[in-house]
This record gives structure tokens, sequence and C-alpha cells, in this order.
């Protein structure tokens, strides 16, 4: 399933707040009005606004009827006003739309959309998830623990791979809801991601052809950066990246590569583990979150990081935080949502300007990001006082303006 909307009353910072999403299946009226990348969404907030409340949202209603089952905890999910009891109820309402991967698991073709309705409310401190649409019965495959169908996957900013030797399996599987695992980094900070290590050897062995697939998607997922997947491992089992002739087992490598391979290496355990025999990887269809996508990654491969992500995994609608203007340039106004905080609560509007073709200092001066300048406090006072004396006639101070402008001031 793919998520259309989603509406959030009383949600932590949205006092009320609505947003549409794009997904590769949205209908445009006109063609040309369609953006060229038509799986990504990225939001773009100030810390505090509401970006990683959003993606809760999210994955709190993908779990339908389930929610309250789930094994997830509520902590202060109900918005909270200064000096106020908390004496309020919070709801999320979203539509998704079923995809052919629903269909084929018994979905019904003449169903075009789905709804959820999960209501957070209180008794004393304790917060209490609860559905509250009045029909589930087309949420019955959401039950179903290795069903790809309702197919959807979470990860929050501290992504924390797990040593091989230290993955629980048995307890993670005790611990909560299958599909709630997959959305858990996002409300617990602890949750740890699967290693490679830990669940693709078994392909090797078992399936050579899935295994050659993960192989092959990883480095498409990884581009012409300087390291490639090798699909062997080193005596301390742990898989080895080539970097020129050098291999470096995944635990050495950077925190860049770690963030990025930590979150896809966990997303390809969850794809193969639903994913029936005889269907590719990439054709894989769901919801992919992901806080802070661009964590630890050098601004020359943020320029391409989402439009590759979004090419080599075509059907899956990505929903992605960030603060990165390089993120935004990389993208159309159409993939792009603000998340504006103020005293009455976030609200969520889509850009309207047109950043494809801008720079970072132009999109970090739009309304995306607000900022009156990209110098220094103390370049920008020493620019006024130098405008204010060549105002009053110093051509010594408009000369040093001048210089200050064009960059070749001291």
């Amino acid at each position: 399933m793919y998520i259309e909307s989603i509406t959030m009353r009383e949600f932590r910072t949205f006092k009320q707040g609505c947003t549409n999403f794009l997904h590769p299946d949205t209908q445009y009226v006109d063609e040309q009005e369609g953006p060229s990348v038509t799986n990504m969404n990225l939001m773009i907030g100030t810390n505090g606004s509401g970006k990683t409340t959003l993606l809760k949202g999210i994955a709190l209603a993908a779990l339908g009827p389930a929610v309250a089952e789930s094994g997830l905890f509520p902590y202060y999910l109900i918005r909270r006003e200064p000096g106020e009891q908390n004496n309020r109820e919070a709801s999320i309402k979203a539509v998704f739309i079923p995809n052919r991967q629903d269909r084929k698991n018994g979905f019904p073709e003449s169903i075009e959309r789905v709804h959820s309705h999960i209501r957070i409310d209180h008794r004393g401190d304790l917060e209490r998830l609860k559905w509250a649409h009045d029909d589930d019965k087309h949420w019955h495959p959401i039950y179903s623990s290795r069903s790809d169908a309702f197919f959807f996957v979470g990860y929050g900013a501290s992504r924390r791979v797990e040593k091989t030797d230290r993955v629980d399996e048995a307890g993670r599987r005790a611990s909560s809801f299958s599909r709630a695992r997959r959305i858990m980094s996002l409300f617990e900070e602890a949750h740890s991601l699967l290693p490679l290590s830990h669940w693709l050897p078994q392909y090797e062995a078992k399936d050579p052809a899935r295994f050659s697939e993960v192989s092959d998607l990883i480095n498409d997922l990884l581009g012409p950066e300087r390291y490639r997947f090798t699909g062997e491992m080193d005596d301390d089992e742990e898989y080895l990246f080539q970097d020129r002739s050098t291999r470096v087992p995944f635990p050495a490598l950077s925190d860049g590569y770690r963030a990025l391979l930590g979150w896809i290496s966990d997303l390809l355990y969850h794809i193969c583990d639903t994913c029936p025999s005889g269907k590719r990887l990439v054709e894989n269809q769901g919801i992919v979150m992901i806080d802070e996508v661009d964590l630890h990654i050098h601004p020359e491969w943020q320029m391409r990081l989402l439009p590759e992500i979004a090419r080599q995994l075509p059907r899956i609608q990505f929903i992605v935080t960030s603060h990165s203007p390089l993120l935004v340039g990389s993208l159309e106004w159409r993939n792009v949502i603000v998340i504006r905080d103020s005293t009455d609560g976030s609200s969520l509007e889509q850009v309207r300007d047109r950043v494809s073709r801008m720079d970072a200092d132009q999109i970090l001066l739009t309304d995306i990001f607000g900022l009156e300048s990209t110098r220094s406090a103390s370049q920008t006072g020493r620019i006024r006082e130098l405008v204010e004396q060549a105002r009053e006639g110093d051509t010594e101070a408009a000369q040093k303006l001048m210089a200050e402008l064009s960059g070749s001031g001291n």
C-alpha cells in the first residue's frame, strides 16, 4: 500500500496538520504535471517542528487495527500546552492506496482506498493506542507476519546496527508484532538493525540467485562511491567492502557508510523475508520512512542520494526527513513538504518554489529555510556597517563593501 494523505490532531507538535504524498501510482491530470521522481517525499523543517512526529504518525496509521496489540508503547504523543493538564486526545487519520502487491494477497479490486483512524487517549500519565475506524475488514492481511501485503518499514535517526553475535532473534519475536518491529527504531532509540552477516549467508547457501540479487542491489544503491560490496566474509564472519586494493569489514567502515548501509541492509532483510519466490526484490511495493536520511553523508553524495535510491527501488514510496538544501535541490518542488513551527502548532505546506535549478545558497534563502543570509553574523554585521558608511559618502567603505560582496575581502 501507499499512503495518500494524513491528518493529525493534537499529535505532539501538530494541533492540526494534514498533507498529501506522492507515490508511484499517483494519477496526474496532465503527464507534464508530475515530477521526474515520482516516489520520493522529502520533509524539511527546523529542529522540534515535527519531522519525526510525522513519520511516527504514518507508522501508527499503517499498523491499522493491529496498532493496539503491536507492542509499541506511546510516550508523550498527545500534544501538551504549557501550564495545561493532560486532558487531550490525539487523532491520526490516513488514506492508503492498495497497490498490486496488496491485490495479489486477495485485496479486492473494487476497493480503491483504505482508511485508518488511530486514537491516542490517556489514563493519568499512561497513553494508549486505539483503533477508531468503524470498519477493519480490509485490514486482515496486516495480521499475517510474512505476507508482503501492507509492506512498510521505518528508520529513526539513531540507526545502530546490532553486532552479529548479539542478535537475539527469539527475543525480538517475543517482544513485539513483526510489522511493529519494522518501525520500532522510530519509537525506540535503543532498537538495533539487523546486520547483513546475520541473515544474508543463508541465502548464499540456499538461494544463490537471491544472494546475487541482494549483492547487486547493495552496489547499485551505493552508486559510484569508493566502496563496493564483495559478498565475501573475513575470519570474523563480517562482510567485506572493497576500496581499490583494500578490503574493509563492515564494522570498520566510516560512519557515513555504516549509517546508509545499516538501513539498506535491514530493509533488504525485510523485503527478502516477505518476497515470494520468483519475484524480484526491486518489484517490491510499499512505504519506507527514513529520519535524517543524509546522516553523516558527504555533500557530494547528498546531491545524488535521493534520486538514486528512488531509481533503484522504483515501486517503493519513500518519505524521508532532512535539513539539507542539497537534498532539496536534487528534487523538484512537488517532492518537498515544509513543516512550519509556531506557537499554535506545526503545519504542513507543499513547496511552491522551483528548486531543482537552484544552488544550495539560493535554496537556503527561499521560504523553505527562511534564512536572511548565508553569511555568518559577524560578516553580516560588517557588511551592514560598510553599507551605512558608503551611503554617507565614504568611498573607501564603498570599495571595501564591493570587495566583501565579491569575496575578495580579507
